[in-house]
């Protein structure tokens, strides 16, 4: 199972519904980066992905994108393979 790491704040209904689909999935550890918690974080965030919504989703080295892509990608069938590293 490839490495999973998103960029959330506490209060994100869609981070909650991502780290759900996830786990649906079968991911067992997100690395999970408050960036409400630590500013810092939020500007190497932005500095990453351009974007300053959360989450943002990581899965290997690729850069997924928030929510909504993270939904529209199982729904191509591209997350289970990312998943696994194919």
């Amino acid at each position: 199972m490839a490495h999973v790491k998103m960029y959330t704040t506490q209060v994100c209904p869609y981070c909650v519904r991502a780290k759900a689909l996830l786990k649906q999935r079968g991911v067992t550890q997100i690395e999970e980066i408050r960036i409400d918690l630590d500013p810092a974080q939020r500007d190497a965030m932005m500095a990453l992905t351009q974007r300053r919504t959360v989450p943002q989703i990581f899965i290997g080295d690729t850069h997924v994108g928030g929510c909504d892509d993270l939904v529209a990608l199982d729904q191509r069938g591209g997350l289970l393979p990312l998943l696994q590293g194919e």
